[in-house]
This record gives structure tokens, sequence and C-alpha cells, in this order.
């Protein structure tokens, strides 16, 4: 009898543990997989963004955004290197603290209302102030051309030697913002005394901007004491109503300077503007090289009138304020748009800062990569950066600011118009239509619920309607002045300048006004704009917080060491080869 045959031998099925041990592994390196994945396309997103390569995240990457220049100092020169010591001298300091104040003591204020020039005496005080600067600095006067333009602008060409180079202008303004009678008590000292403490000028004017407009001249005058002959033609431009927006004084100079040197045709111009800042650990220079632009809107709601004992549900009051409620209830977007100098002032942070947040890192680091630059995407990276505070919200923000409101003229009469003006500061890579499409949106919507209509900036009104006008004055943001420290450049230059003066841990990166200056005349004249406050004091708390308000004042080494800064830059200039 044949034994009976094997059963054939089967693969054995997998169990049920074993199954879901084997699909629990494959899902795990499937994770793992994906995992390293991200970790080389986004390193510095990852939990340990040292350990893997990748452009994100290291100190020498964010550099290249960032160049600095060496130290730049003037050729060999014994007289005026000479004359560049002096500077620091006590007979230098105790002289231009005499001048300073003297200057400061000439009550040069600008008002909104002022008439015409030669029928409202209150334009004869630039007289003074010329008389001034001509026994002051009598070098300047014997020496350069002299020009009196639309009466009170001040225009001081120094002729270089080579024709074919074109010139340094040098800006500031002659005149103040006015002081309120009512804060003089406030004072620490009478804001037209030009008092020295023993360590400040004080005083209107004594930071904005007579300081520099003194400054220039000191420089010119020593210069000519040493008999340097420049090169580079040097000019100086000083308006007299830059507080009340430059339409008489810079206007005139900069359609003067073009007309004689053409569009392009200046090399480099510094005005006044920003200084310098701590941040992150670490001394920033901030030359401004951008602007915001600016607009005003007035907005009226005209409705009918009558007595107060009977009136409407809503007053031409009450709904102006409903949509003054409205429009500060939507603050324009927080976005750092790449042309943005806050953008570079970030990469400078990340490269040399050792303070320098690590979020704010890992997303400049992503936003390097091109990411997140969607505008209909929150923009992180600003958003991030804007809670550092409003100064710094704002540098990347259209701003909003209801200032002036009217309406009303008896407590029993039905107010007939109210009128509200909405002042802006235009954020880089925005214009004035922003502001417009805004506002008529809104308003369109106040108009429509209370039955009114609307008229947005067509020049036309009616009763019972909302009315939206632009100001007479509007300027877009300005052009951003190129700001690369490598090369030859007039921001290599000046940022060369800075480091030599102040020494290679001051970072010059590029700065952003949120004010307007007098260059808003002089964009044709030149990409190179500056606006930029070049003295330091390590001491001193006041800087920009005591312009156009009580206590203004300068430290005295501050003033001094933008003399010695004029010295070296105008020098610089003088021997770049742009």
């Amino acid at each position: 009898m044949k034994p009976a045959a094997a059963p054939p031998v089967l693969p054995l099925e997998a169990g049920p543990q074993q199954s879901h041990r084997r699909s629990r592994v494959k899902g795990l390196v499937l994770i793992f997989l994906a995992l390293v994945l991200f970790l080389v396309s986004f390193p510095d997103l990852g939990p340990f963004p040292r350990l893997l390569p990748g452009p994100l995240g290291r100190e020498q990457d964010f550099k290249s955004g960032c160049t600095q220049p060496e130290p730049l100092h003037p050729s060999k020169d014994s007289g005026l290197d000479k004359v560049f010591d002096q500077i620091s001298s006590s007979a230098f300091r105790n002289a231009t603290i005499r001048r300073l104040s003297a200057a400061v003591q000439v009550k040069t204020e600008s008002f909104d209302d002022l008439g015409a020039i030669g029928k409202d005496p209150r334009w004869d005080v630039f007289y003074d102030f010329h008389q001034y600067l001509e026994d002051t600095f009598p070098l300047i006067h014997k020496t350069l051309h002299v020009e009196k333009v639309n009466t009170h602008g001040l225009l001081y060409t120094w002729q270089g030697s080579d024709e074919s180079l074109k010139p340094t202008l040098l800006l500031a303004h002659q005149d103040t913002v006015p002081v309120p009678p009512e804060t003089i008590s406030s004072w620490t000292y009478p804001p037209w005394s030009g008092e020295y403490d023993g360590k400040y000028i004080w005083g209107r004017g004594a930071s904005d901007c007579k300081n520099q407009l003194i400054a220039a001249m000191e420089t010119l005058e020593l210069l000519l004491e040493a008999d340097f002959t420049p090169k580079r033609t040097v000019l100086l431009s000083f308006g007299f109503d830059e507080e009340c927006s430059g339409t008489l004084g810079a206007s005139k100079l900069a359609a003067v300077i073009q007309k004689r040197y053409g569009k392009d045709g200046i090399a480099v111009i510094v005005d006044e503007g920003s200084g310098f800042e701590q941040a992150w650990g670490t001394l920033f220079a901030k030359p401004g090289t951008a602007e915001k632009g600016y607009t005003d809107v007035h907005i009226t709601v005209r409705m009918p009138g009558g007595h107060s004992s009977i009136p409407s549900d809503h007053t031409s009051i009450g709904i102006l304020s409903e949509l003054i409620t409205k429009i500060e209830a939507e603050q324009y977007r927080t976005r750092l748009v790449d042309s943005n100098p806050y953008y570079t002032q970030l990469q400078c942070g990340a490269a040399y800062s050792p303070e320098f947040p690590s979020k704010l890192k890992k997303l400049l680091g992503h936003r390097r990569q091109g990411h997140n630059t969607c505008k209909a995407k929150p923009d992180r990276l600003a958003i991030e950066a804007a809670k550092q505070g409003p100064e710094i919200k704002y540098l990347m923000q259209t701003s909003q600011a209801v200032d002036v409101i009217s309406g009303g003229i008896k407590v029993n009469a039905l107010p007939e118009r109210a009128t509200v003006v909405v002042n802006h500061r235009i954020n880089i890579g925005e214009t004035t239509q922003v502001v417009q499409d805004k506002l008529t949106r809104l308003a369109g919507e106040v108009a429509k619920k209370h039955n009114l209509t609307l008229h947005a900036f067509d020049g036309q009104e009616e009763p019972s309607s909302v009315i939206l006008e632009p100001s007479t004055y509007e300027l877009e943001a300005a052009p951003v002045t190129p700001a690369d420290g490598s090369g030859v450049s007039p921001f290599s230059v000046l940022a060369g300048t800075t480091r030599a003066l102040y020494g290679e841990g001051v970072v010059v990166t590029p700065g952003i006004m949120t004010g307007n200056t007098d260059t808003r005349y002089y964009w044709a004249l030149t990409r190179h704009i500056f606006r930029f406050a070049p003295g330091f004091d390590p001491e001193d708390g006041a800087g920009l917080g005591s312009i156009h308000t009580v206590n203004e004042r300068v430290s005295v080494l501050n003033h001094v060491n933008s003399v010695r800064w004029f010295m070296l830059f105008v020098r610089n200039m003088d021997e770049a080869e742009l």
C-alpha cells in the first residue's frame, strides 16, 4: 500500500497582526522619506537647519544682500588731514557751538498761511539769516558763486576743475516749524535761545535742520582755508519753506539746477533724513534711500439743514463719524516688497546682528527662496517684523490718520456740511490709487445705507451726498536709490565714509523715510539721493524724537561728527571714479 502523498507546501498567509505591522513600517518609511525631502528643500524650516546644506539661515548667504564696503579714507594730504584733525579740537568745538547757537537764534519760522513773498512781512526774517551766514562764513561768500533763487533760496556753487565730473549736491533748509506760544513754558530753555548746557544746543531748528546746514557750511569754509581745489563741483542748495512742502523754495532751486546741469546731471544728493539705529545688538547707519508717498483726502457729508428740535435720525456729523469708524477699523495691509529698503535691513540684521530673531531669519530665508510673495496672501515676513512696534510697522504699511474735522455752526441748527481730512503716507509698492479705491468702497457703503449720492474724486458735489476730494498736493512713493555696497557707487562712497569715521562695527543699510524732504523736487537730477543725518553721538537719546516738538536739541558731539563726516564725504566724492 503506497503511503499517502504529502500535501503540497503552500506559502503561509500573513496574519492580521503581521499585515498591520508591515503596513505601519511602510508608512513610517514613506513619512521619513518625505521628511528628508522637506528638510533638503527647506532646511531652515526644519528642526535642525545647521545639519543640512542649503542657502537659508546662514549669515554668509544673507551678506550677499547686505554688502559692506571697506572704510573709505581720502588720499593722504598733510594740509587737509591737519584741518580734519582740528575739527575735533576744543577750539573748533567752541567756535561751532557759537555759530550753530547764533543760527538757531534767528527765528526763521515758516507758516502754512504765509502770503506772497515781498508782501507778507513774515518772510523778511530770511534776509537776517542770509546776512548772518555771510558774516559767519566769509570765505564761502567771497569765493563761491552765490545766488538767491526766488528771493530767499540759497544756491552756492564751488566750481570744480573737471567739468566732465557730475557735481556733488548737499541740501538743507533754512526754515523751521513754528513754536506754539502755549508750549513755550514747557521748554527747558527758551526755544529761540540757542542755549548750550555743556552737552546740547537747544532750540527750534537745532536738529531740523540748521545743524546740517551749518555743518555743510563749516566744511566748505574749512576746505577753503586749507586751499582745497575740488575737481568735482560742489553745490549747496538751501530751501526756505520745506516745512510748508517746499513749493517756493526747493522746487525753484531744483529747476535752476536742472536747467544748468540737465536731467541726471548730478552725481549724488545728500539731504537731511534718518541717522543711526541700535537694533538686534548692532549699530546701523540708515541713509534714507526711499520715501513713502503722500496724499490727503477730504471727505464731506452734505445733508439738509433744519432746526435741531426736529432732527433727522442721522446728521451729517453722525454719518461722517460712521464713515470715519469704518475707515479706522480697516487698516492697509502690512506688506514688504523686495524694493523696500527695510527688506535690505532685515538681511543686514540676519547677516551681522547677534540678536536677530530666529523666527525672522527663517521667514527671511523662506522669502529668499521666492516663497510667500503672492500678493493675495498675508505677508508673513512683514507681519512678523511689524511686531517690533509701530515705527517698524509703518515702514511696510500705508498709514492713515484722521487729523482735521469740522462741522456745524450752531447748537440748535442741523449741520448741513461736515468735513474730515485723512492723511496717508503710501507704502513702497503701492500708489495713491490704492487709497482712493479703499475710500471709494467704504464711502459707497455708507452712502448707500443712508440713501446719499456718492461723488468719489469726480470734482462734483450736490446736496445729500458724500464727496471725496484729493488734496492739491499728492506725491507717489519716491524712486528707490540704488544701494549696493559692492564696487564704486555713490552708496559705497557714503557707506565707506561712514565706516571710516565710526568704525567697521557700523553696518550701513538703506533706510526708508516715512515723511518727505525737499528731495521730492530733485528726483530728475540723479538716481542717487540719500536722506541722511550723518552725525552720531552714542550717548544722545534725543535724535528724531525731539524735532517738531518741545525741547528740540542736538548734542555737540553729534554736530561736530557731522562736520567730520561732510569733510570726508566731499573729499571721497572728489576722488571717486563713478
